[in-house]
Parts: structure tokens; sequence; C-alpha cells
């Protein structure tokens, strides 16, 4: 047996085969974007993320929060008249007129579709009854959401300043802010309908003058499972992005922050693609849960079971909410189990009293946790239990 050839042979498989993990499992290289991050949909766990938490303005991405919660407190049939000020908002704009009357519903889709920002500003009053009322509607919601490093001024996007700050946001809560919007808000069916919509055409409530809006979020054709998104551009924010997808059961979000200049408006969709392949690519769904046996619990000074004095009294102990704990993982993700557990109680003790705690951790993240609760009650043994004991022994 020749050993050098041996040698080679297993050198050039334990290369290949680490180039092959590595093919797999790379983080994407070479984005355009700043700040950008791949976002699981379901959990709302970062993926990727590339100075995903650095704090950017973000221009029109900003109409997706500016959607839901018009959405979620106005009707769709509601009619909202123009203002001066919204029909003096710059370029890009639907060209309404101070005093006339339009749906909302309409108004929505020329938000959407075309990124108006006259209709920004329309909607922002009738829901906000200013645009300081609106703001502070779109701050309320960014923090109820979980963002904590966004500030909202503008509804439309347009750059910004106040004495808080700059209109801005990251790329990690611009991606919870589309989750909300595609999963968790009450009116995720009409966001997403307005979204995918490709073109529209309405008129002012008088019917005196008809508009047509046409959807400008190309990524709906450049993916299979492509479900919603939306475009943005300012000076100071370059090209921005924020879009999902959903394939083979999983849904990602893509959001992405000064992804170039002019004339790089094709970035973010190169950008987009990148992460949606590395995320369809590299994680499946997985069951995690393991199934843990819970010992039962000594109770000290408690009434035995048996009614004897020099037995142990024990309480069973069961994990509430049994059930699968599935998870968007890579093959190299693993996930561990901790169990906190009381070695021994003190009567009494009532059914249903928790515990302890099943948790289960990505890395050094909490991902799920489970309550162990007692089933049974446990009486302590008091001078109540011990005249019962008494009066019993002597009658025997």
């Amino acid at each position: 047996m020749d050993v050098k050839k041996t040698v080679a042979a297993v050198i050039i498989i334990c290369v290949l085969v680490m180039n092959v993990r590595m093919e797999v499992f790379a983080a994407p290289e070479e984005l355009y974007a700043q700040s950008a991050v791949l976002m699981d949909a379901d959990s709302g766990r970062v993926l990727f993320e590339k100075n995903g938490m650095e704090q950017r303005p973000m221009a029109s991405t900003t109409k997706i929060l500016t959607c839901i919660l018009v959405l979620e407190k106005a009707g769709l049939g509601e009619t909202a008249e123009v203002s001066r000020n919204a029909a003096s908002q710059p370029k890009v704009h639907l060209g309404v007129r101070a005093g006339e009357k339009y749906y909302v519903q309409d108004l929505l889709y020329s938000l959407m579709l075309e990124s108006h920002n006259d209709a920004a500003v329309i909607l922002a009053e009738h829901v906000g009854g200013s645009l300081e009322g609106f703001a502070a509607l779109m701050n309320e919601k960014a923090k109820e959401i979980g963002c904590a490093d966004s500030h909202f001024i503008t509804p439309n996007g347009l750059d910004a300043e106040d004495e808080e700050g700059a209109h801005s946001t990251t790329a990690a809560d611009l991606a919870k802010i589309m989750r909300y919007c595609i999963t968790l808000s009450p009116k995720k069916a009409e966001f997403l309908e307005i979204t995918r919509t490709s073109s529209r055409a309405f008129s002012d409530v008088e019917g005196k003058r008809s508009f047509s809006c046409v959807n400008h979020n190309a990524f709906l054709g450049m993916m299979d499972g492509a479900l919603s998104g939306k475009t943005g551009f300012t000076g100071k924010a370059g090209y921005c992005y924020v879009g999902a997808l959903t394939r083979d059961g999983k849904t990602f979000i893509v959001a992405l922050l000064a992804c170039g200049w002019p004339n790089n408006k094709t970035y973010k969709w190169k950008d987009t693609r990148k992460l949606m392949e590395y995320g369809l690519k590299n994680y499946e769904y997985r069951n995690v849960w393991e199934d843990i046996q819970v010992e039962r619990i000594p109770v000290e000074n408690g009434i035995p079971e048996s009614g004897e004095l020099w037995d142990t009294a024990y309480t069973e102990a069961e994990i509430e909410g049994k059930e699968e704990v599935r998870l968007l993982l890579r093959k190299d993700e693993k996930v561990s189990v901790e169990v906190e557990k009381a070695e021994q109680l003190a009567a009494p003790i009532e059914a249903g009293q928790q515990v302890g705690t099943v948790r289960y951790y990505l890395g050094d993240g909490l991902i799920r946790e489970f309550p162990i609760k007692v089933r049974n009650s446990v009486r302590e043994i008091d001078m109540s239990w011990c005249a019962e004991k008494i009066v019993e022994k002597l009658c025997m």
C-alpha cells in the first residue's frame, strides 16, 4: 500500500468536504448595500446582517408603516380631503389639488404602487389629524412592533430632522416592520392585496379626474414566491428596498439601506436576490423538541399520599404546552435545552403552581420556553391534620 498516495487522497477528500461546507454555509459577500438584513418572517430571527443595527434614512420604504397604520385606523371607503400642504408635495406625486376628495382605498394604491408623496400626506392628515399627529402614531406603532432604533417624522420618507433626530431606521427594524405587515397585523391580507396589485385605475370622489397607477416593485416578477415589497430613494438615503418572499413553506424578508446611488438603481435587486437565494439554499425547518421527563418533586412538611408521617410527600410535575418546536435552521446550527426545576418544595403546594422552566437556546439567544407546573396539590402538615390522625388512631 502506497502511504503517500493514501495521505494525499485523504487530504483531497478533506479539502473537498471543507469547500462544500464553505459553499453551502458561507454568508453572502460583496453586497452593495451599506446595511442589509435577511430575516425569517416566521420567528423574526435575523439570519444574516451587514451593519443591520446602524441607523440610516430609509426613504419611501417608510410607506409600509404608513400603509399598515392607515389600514388599521381607517376604513377603505372613507373619503379624505386634500390640504394645501398635501397638494404641494414634491415629486413623485399623484398631482392632487387642494379641496379635492379621494377614497382612502385609492390613495393606498397610489401610495404603494407609485410611491406618491402627496397621497402619503393626505392619508396621514386624515388619520392623524396632522403630520405631527400621524408621526406620533408611527413612532408608537414602531415601538409596539419592537423597533428600538427608529425615528419617524414624515409619512412618505422624505429626508427630515427634528429635535429628536433624523427620520431614520435600521435594516433590522425595517425588516421587523415588514414582518408585522405581512404576518402579524390584523390587516395583513389587505396589505398584501394592495402591494401585490400590478395596476389600479381610479378617480376622485366626484369623478372629475381619472388616474392610473402601476406597481414599480420589480422584485414581484423576479423570483418565484415574491410576496411584497417597497422601494425608496432620496439623496441622503440612496436606493433602499424591503421585500418578502415565500417558498417551500419558508418566508424570508430582506431589508436594504443605502444600496447605491444614481446610476446604480439595479443594485438593490441584485442584493435582494443574493440574500433570498442564500436563505432558500441554506435554511430548512427542523423540529428540535426534546421529550424531557420531569421527575416528581419531594415536598417538605407535606402530607404524604400514604398518610403516614414517616413517608415523604411528593408532587408530580409536567411541562405545560408540549408541542413541536419548529425552527428555520442551517444544518450546522444546533439548539441546546436547559431545564431549571426546583429540587424540593415546601408545603402547601397548589395544583398548577409553576416550579421550573424548560428553555430552548440557539447560541446565546432564547428562542422558546415552557413552564414546568405541578399536577397535584399537597397539604401542609398542620395541627388540624395531626388532630385528625390522633382521632383516627384512637378509633381503630
